[in-house]
């Protein structure tokens, strides 16, 4: 049986994050929010509440770009704002109760695949692959560093 090469192995990351932001787009048309909203509530589900300026920082827009954001998806219900605890200074942006809680049937059968396809991974693959995606993902994220030189805040 022939090895996997490393450029097979790129070349299917590069092919799932095609069809990822394909499958984002698709939502985005529709649920009938921007994919900058559709962004930021990932953010919010993924890692919690955030200032307006972490979230402005994750999806590389101004200060006054993610308040026009935060504005629309408050009016929307999907956000509430509250006072940050330790800093007077700042908004904590955070998913709202009102927010759906169920998924499109698409979107909730992707996610259940996506599981059942690392459950059957042996625990050393997971590793493996958990260890890769961290890796990648950091890279991602020094090349956006690089790419964003000229972003003014």
């Amino acid at each position: 049986m022939a090895r996997t090469r490393p450029l097979e192995v790129a070349t299917a990351l590069h092919r799932f994050g095609l069809q990822r932001d394909r499958l984002r787009s698709a939502l985005s048309r529709s649920s009938g929010l921007a994919l900058a909203d559709l962004d930021a509530l990932e953010h919010l589900e993924a890692d919690g509440a955030l200032t307006q300026r972490e979230l402005g920082d994750r999806l590389l827009l101004t200060s006054g770009a993610v308040t026009m954001l935060v504005d629309r998806l408050e009016r929307s219900g999907l956000v509430t704002r509250r006072r940050h605890p330790d800093d007077r200074r700042a908004v904590l942006v955070a998913l709202s109760d009102q927010a759906p809680a169920s998924e499109p049937e698409p979107l909730a059968d992707y996610h259940a695949a996506v599981a059942a396809a690392a459950g059957r991974l042996s625990p050393e693959h997971r590793d493996a692959v958990r260890a890769f995606l961290d890796q990648v993902a950091e890279q991602a994220a020094q090349a956006v560093g690089g790419l964003s030189t000229g972003y003014k805040r």
